[in-house]
């Protein structure tokens, strides 16, 4: 049945601490997901619970625990602070029917959340979401008899997985320095630890877990990241390597201190894979990720699948078919022959990989991609505007026809409404460039909240800027 204060979204639930994020909340979000279990999936096989560094996130998760196992389900509770790709491994390790995050992953401190990881070690796919949401406030049968509740650490074998994965003995030997920042949350000092045995000179800041994450929220984006560039460059590295919250997303400066943004991340490692490794299958991104990973995958002749916006995507085509790699805006990227997931650790390892076996700094890596593909340039604005404007935007964008001059006074070459209204213009700077990036522009409103998120890409970073301008003039109906 519908509840008033829980909707649980694409990756769970989320809200705002002792708002409508409460201890009776929670229970009643934990009690839906073990009714889920019963109902759906093998209850003997245990459930495994895990928490960030926000506020109450311990408390929570062992509330979660006994609610769980008073159904009769055992529960294999995180002994400390957890990484939630860490999780998720231990779900698909321990052949758990489910699992339970508490996080609310690189949201403002002010929030958590309960995220749902399925047996597969990945988020759950829609169907599961809908099945656990119509639980909520349903009667919950308990066992006579609670069942266990463990405390597990889920760290060691899920290093072991992703140690594994990278090379670290060409890491170790490559001579290079970096910059590492957790930004107060789940990544804690792993990388650092690991660097520190492998005999890899590292810097670490902000590797104290924090739930108030002091003056930023912990989004792995600008300006939440100046002070990874500011120390990238303080102590002369060769690239700083960025985890969120609950680190399952990656973030990167270069030795310049400049912001690498997620999409030149994934460029980055996808180039990597198909020119080093060769692994098999096609490449999923979502539909606002930039259109240089289009050229790359056509270049090593990999179907390039476009998909809607959120990890959910990537993961049902993971648990489909073949997909060497795939990744949303927002540097979620995952890797199917490691987990269906996000994993901002992995990701964080493994360009620290590419940059030792191409023997190059991350900036350069970066330049020399532009070159061989074009200039792709990228920016995003989210505009918190009330739901009438919101939607009077997208209308007024669908309306747009090819030839009109649309935005900073580009025509539309045409549209595409997958998720969000996006155009294709008609760019005069690319007439100029030799293997111009196209330039775009997609407005997309949430589902949720009073928000429209404007993102665009380009052939320059001040084509990015004058239309991310025009965009937000045209959403607000102003002169543009």
């Amino acid at each position: 049945m519908p509840h008033p204060q829980i909707k649980f979204g694409t990756d769970g639930w989320r809200g705002v601490i002792a708002d409508d994020f409460t201890f009776a909340n929670v229970r009643t979000a934990a009690e839906a997901i073990a009714t889920y279990i019963h109902a759906q999936e093998d209850p003997t096989k245990g459930l495994c619970i895990g928490y960030d560094t926000r506020f109450g996130s311990k408390a929570f998760a062992r509330a979660c625990a006994e609610v769980v196992a008073a159904t009769g389900i055992r529960v294999a509770l995180a002994s400390a602070i957890t990484p939630t790709p860490a999780l998720s491994f231990g779900v698909r390790e321990r052949g758990a029917a489910g699992g339970i995050m508490i996080t609310s992953s690189h949201n403002p401190p002010q929030w958590n959340g309960v995220k749902y990881k399925a047996w597969y070690g990945g988020s759950g796919k829609p169907s599961i979401m809908t099945a656990i949401e119509s639980y909520l406030g349903q009667p919950v049968n308990k066992a006579a008899q609670p069942a266990v509740i463990e405390e597990v650490d889920f760290l060691p074998p899920y290093l072991k997985a992703i140690e594994s994965f990278a090379d670290l003995d060409l890491i170790s030997k490559a001579g290079m320095k970096f910059a590492i920042d957790s930004m107060y949350g789940a990544g804690q000092t792993i990388l650092s630890k690991i660097f520190t045995r492998l005999g890899v000179d590292h810097v670490q800041i902000r590797g104290n877990p924090d739930p108030l994450f002091p003056g930023i929220n912990p989004e792995p984006i600008e300006p939440h990241i100046r002070a990874l560039g500011e120390a990238t460059v303080a102590h002369k590295c060769d690239a700083g390597l960025c985890t969120d919250g609950d680190a399952d997303r990656i973030g990167a400066t270069d030795e310049h201190g400049e912001f690498v943004d997620p999409h030149k991340i994934f460029s980055v490692l996808l180039s990597w894979v198909l020119r080093r490794k060769g692994w098999p299958g096609a490449v999923t991104r979502a539909f606002n990720t930039t259109k240089m990973l289009d050229r790359i995958a056509a270049k090593y002749g990999r179907e390039l699948i476009e998909h809607g916006i959120g990890f959910k995507f990537v993961c049902d085509y993971m648990l489909e078919r073949e997909i060497v790699m795939g990744g949303e805006e927002s540097g979620g990227i995952g890797f199917q022959r490691h987990l269906p997931e996000r994993d901002g650790l992995l990701n964080a390892l493994l360009l620290a990989n590419v940059m030792a076996e191409e023997k190059k700094t991350l900036g350069r890596l970066v330049a020399d991609l532009q070159a061989e593909y074009g200039e792709h340039q990228y920016g995003r604005v989210d505009l918190h505007i009330p739901d009438d404007m919101k939607m009077a935007a997208i209308a007024r964008a669908k309306a747009l026809k090819p030839g009109d001059p649309a935005i900073a006074g580009m025509p539309v070459l045409r549209q595409e409404t997958l998720d969000g209204v996006k155009f294709f213009l008609d760019n005069p700077e690319a007439k100029t460039k030799p293997n111009a990036a196209e330039t775009w522009i997609l407005f997309r409103a949430s589902g949720t909240e009073p928000l429209l998120r404007i993102y665009t890409e380009s052939t320059s970073k001040q084509a990015v800027t004058k239309l991310l301008e025009s965009g937000r003039a045209f959403a607000l109906n102003s002169d543009h």
